[in-house]
């Protein structure tokens, strides 16, 4: 399954947007420099109360679908 890798830096407000649908995709930047783009309801998996912060990497199929995304590292400052 290809993979992508992506810093995401959302703060609690941004976050909610997405929650609450306001909000229906979330654009950031891989790695390698590529945008990309995946529905904003993924991140009801890896969101904390401070937001969304660190290096995230996106599971998707050989057509380029979401399928998933797991936290691979926390920004430096987290406690």
């Amino acid at each position: 399954m290809p993979t992508i890798d992506v810093i995401i830096e959302l703060s609690p407000a941004a976050c909610l947007a997405h929650y609450e649908g306001r909000v229906g995709v979330v654009h950031t930047r891989s790695l390698d420099g590529r945008s990309v783009q995946f529905p904003a309801e993924a991140l009801r998996r890896v969101v904390t109360r401070d937001g969304v912060h660190g290096v995230f990497r996106l599971y998707v199929s050989p057509e380029g679908r979401f399928e998933g995304i797991r936290r691979l590292s926390a920004p430096p400052d987290s406690r």
